[in-house]
């Protein structure tokens, strides 16, 4: 039977049909079940004064019907503060020595592999641990830090890709390696066509494409090095067509690894923001990786389970709400990939921050409108995580 019912009388199980009287414009996006009490408060606050339900869809009786159901728990706003200052703490460290790598490469040094070892052991730690709060953090970049948060955040992203397919730890451990040192040889590298905005010529990008040569070089002098990962770090311009470089490799003798490190290098570097450029959004970022994979470039199949992986929204990226306020990508739903949990931080109509608020999208009204980058609203990424520490 279909009943006009009072907000104040409205509980969570009802099936709510449609909105009876309200004073707005408020529309529900299709009829459902009260999931939440937190459902019915943002219907009030939306000004809605009624609502038709079916009562033969009701979920439990009136006596208990105020009780919301059980639902998973969600991590304490002190815990998620916690994780997401010691993952960048970790990434801050990791730049330091990739810092110390570049320069040691520079001026013909070894390289001493054991801090290196230590941080990526660090960070594959964090990631079997809780890999949301590192692939958050892989999103705050410095513009002019390209090249060292380039290779960091690609031995992130390996990480997190090999650990989803479900690679062993000890294979993980030498993928990592490889992607941390896998751009080393850009050192090399001119600056002034390292850095260079416009296209290259032909004659530059030859010298450009000489950097992996150069890594080769530098990681092949490097003691106790394991083959996987110069292997790796060799392979990441490949192409499954031939056309890559530096040895036109093609095809089944591109590894799989290789093919990975490849998505990877590949996606981090249309996301970044440089100085000379903006990057593109991560939507359109899967889209160009796709396009490469119908181009027989990249792996499709690795591409798909990539993004499947990355998630529709991955963690740690801005989304504008419908209910006109920014929010982080903290976790994703398994169970509904478009809904994500997030953190809500800032007012969008009324462009100030606000008091962070837990948020999971599967239960509530509220719904992404669109992924966003700070600069559409004139905010930057590092005062925004600053922000959400300094909650903490």
């Amino acid at each position: 039977m279909i009943v006009s019912t009072p907000i104040s009388e409205l509980k969570v199980g009802h099936f709510v049909v449609d909105i009876n009287e309200q004073h707005g414009t408020f529309k529900l996006t299709n009829a459902g079940h009260i999931k939440s009490i937190n459902v019915i408060n943002n219907l009030k606050t939306k000004g809605v004064i009624s609502v038709s339900i079916d009562t033969s869809k009701t979920l439990i009786e009136e006596s208990t019907s105020q009780v919301p159901k059980p639902s998973k728990p969600s991590k304490n706003k002190q815990e998620v503060i916690e994780n997401l200052k010691q993952a960048k703490e970790l990434f801050s460290q990791s730049k330091q020595i990739q810092q110390k790598v570049f320069s040691d490469a520079q001026h013909g040094l070894p390289l001493d592999l054991s801090p290196v070892l230590d941080i990526t052991d660090k960070t594959i730690d964090t990631i079997f641990d809780n890999s949301d709060a590192l692939a958050c953090v892989i999103n705050i970049r410095n513009k002019d830090e390209y090249l060292l948060e380039h290779s960091v955040s690609v031995s992130v992203l390996m990480t997190i890709f090999a650990r989803f397919l479900k690679i062993d730890k000890s294979i993980i451990q030498e993928l990592s390696l490889g992607a941390f040192l896998h751009d080393v040889g850009k050192i090399m590298i001119p600056p002034e066509i390292l850095n260079k905005p416009g296209k290259l010529t032909e004659e530059e990008f030859t010298i450009m494409k000489s950097h992996v040569n150069h890594s080769i070089d530098i990681i092949k002098r490097t003691p106790e090095i394991p083959a996987l990962s110069l292997e790796v770090a060799a392979l990441h311009h490949e192409k499954l067509d031939g056309k890559g470089y530096p040895f036109n490799v093609k095809g089944e003798d591109i590894s799989k690894y290789g093919r990975m490190i490849a998505i990877c290098d590949v996606f981090d570097a249309l996301t970044a923001n440089r100085c000379y450029k903006e990057g593109f959004s991560h939507i359109k970022s899967f889209s160009i990786l796709r396009s490469l994979a119908e181009n027989n470039h990249l792996d499709a199949t690795l591409v798909d389970q990539f993004i499947k992986c990355m998630g529709v929204y991955p963690v740690g990226t801005l989304v504008e709400l419908s209910s006109n306020k920014l929010a982080i990508v903290e976790s994703k739903n398994s169970h509904d990939p478009v809904n994500p949990i997030v953190r809500s931080f800032y007012n969008a109509e009324e462009k100030h921050y606000e008091e962070s608020q837990d948020i999971d999208l599967s239960d509530e009204e509220d719904f992404i409108v669109k992924g966003v980058k700070p600069d559409d609203f004139n905010l930057d990424m590092n005062k925004i995580i600053e922000f959400l520490l300094m909650e903490g």
